[in-house]
């Protein structure tokens, strides 16, 4: 069961969400937030596997949100956005969030993705994953602190699935390509995080494009 809290500043989309989510079987909704600081409470009272975060609240903004539940380590956190594309977003992935999507996403596809990051395996909305990373990556080199040097601590097999994961592949394509069990995959992306100090798969990709691997 994956357990689920909401924050959503507008009642009827909120009341939607939770609806949605609600449907799945393997999916309870143990929480509900109108604004960033009641979503920071309720993630620290009730420890959800995940974070629905709207990144445009009252109180406490979406982005410095998503920055304290993560760094706290209560959850991961799965951003909801209306555009494919702004500075939120950018923001969002800074501060450690497992994926976006947006709001216009088809229920099922809702699900899925909470699906996935509860599996493990960040995501974006596929219809601009790739374009985003590049974007992300291509933001002035002021905003980026990437060191080339903190590669030398990966095998040649972590860096190949980095280099993967900064294509936006899964886990299950990233197996495809090198010729690996998924499960093999899940262990390198997991052992390149900690060595990286990354929060998400979504961080170790745009990494990855910031320094060409």
């Amino acid at each position: 069961m994956i357990r689920v809290l909401v924050a959503e500043d507008q009642a009827a989309v909120r009341a939607g969400l939770v609806l949605i989510l609600g449907s799945a079987p393997d999916i309870e909704v143990v929480g509900e937030a109108a604004d960033g600081e009641r979503a920071v409470a309720l993630a620290r009272e009730l420890r959800p596997d995940l974070v629905l975060m709207d990144v445009q609240m009252p109180r406490l903004d979406g982005v410095s949100a998503t920055r304290q539940v993560v760094a706290e380590g209560l959850a991961d956190v799965l951003v909801l956005t209306t555009f494919d594309l702004d500075e939120y977003v950018f923001g969002a992935l800074r501060a450690g969030a497992a994926g976006f999507l947006l709001k216009n996403t088809e229920a099922k596809d809702l699900i899925e993705a909470v699906r996935a990051v509860g599996r493990g395996e960040g995501l974006i909305a596929p219809a601009v994953t790739r374009r985003l990373i590049a974007e992300f990556a291509g933001r002035p080199v002021r905003e980026s602190t990437a060191d080339p040097s903190v590669l030398d601590a990966l095998t040649r097999r972590e860096r190949e699935v980095l280099s993967c994961l900064g294509e936006g592949l899964s886990n299950a394509e990233i197996a495809r390509r090198l010729d690996m069990a998924e499960a093999t995959v899940k262990t390198h992306v997991s052992r390149l995080l900690g060595k990286l100090d990354l929060r998400s798969r979504v961080q170790a990709a745009v990494l990855a494009q910031e320094l060409g691997v």
